[in-house]
């Protein structure tokens, strides 16, 4: 199954929803389950396992379950503020996936005035502990340690098992589809893959462009 970022994800009463992540267990390489959320609405997104996303119509995804079921899944998304260098704490039986931070600056008049980035506002998702989320921001580097683009999705078997990377590459008036097989893939973390290749060596998988 083709699980690419972006793409639409329905519910079995016809509800719409957008792919926007994965979540994924390291260690087996396994997908184990899908962040969906209504368009430009991501306070709203909902941790779908994986058992329940089939292939659907027209190139979108296919979830068996109603709307209503879907909406009595876990949220996925948190906020924090935070002192600067301090981390969210976790939550028994959740790790922290994903994440984003905006620098709440200090005006205070001196003396105060040089500590300018005192708190922060964290915005995370919650995903399963010992498990790795993925996001289409999430960087895609070589042996080498080039960037090389990002993450636009991943083809899963019938266990779930990530058989391709799909590596986004290019510029948006130049795009391209790398897929990767997994057994180029030599770690996978939070918001980052490295592969067990260098640059040079992607001329050596299928592209197309976008």
């Amino acid at each position: 199954m083709r699980l690419e970022l972006g793409k639409r994800a329905r519910c079995s009463d016809g509800a719409a929803r957008e792919l926007v992540d994965l979540v994924v267990d390291a260690d087996s390489s396994r997908v184990t389950h899908l962040v969906v959320q209504p368009e430009n609405d991501p306070e709203a997104a909902r941790l779908v396992p994986l058992d329940l996303a089939e292939v659907g119509a027209n190139d979108e995804i296919s979830l068996r379950c109603t709307t209503q079921e879907l909406e009595e899944m876990s949220l996925v998304h948190e906020h924090a503020l935070l002192r600067a260098g301090e981390r969210a704490e976790k939550e028994d039986g959740w790790d922290v996936g994903a994440r984003d931070m905006q620098v709440i600056p200090d005006y205070s008049p001196a003396p105060f005035a040089g500590d300018l980035a005192s708190e922060v506002i964290v915005s995370y998702d919650r995903v399963p502990t010992g498990e790795i989320e993925l996001r289409h921001a999430s960087a895609i580097y070589s042996a080498d340690q080039h960037h090389l683009g990002s993450v636009d999705g991943v083809v899963v078997d019938a266990d779930g098992l990530i058989s391709h990377l799909l590596l986004e590459r290019g510029h948006l008036w130049w795009k391209r589809e790398i897929s990767i097989p997994a057994a180029a893939i030599a770690e996978l973390s939070t918001d980052m893959v490295t592969l067990g290749v260098k640059k040079g060596e992607l001329g050596a998988f299928p592209s197309v462009p976008d």
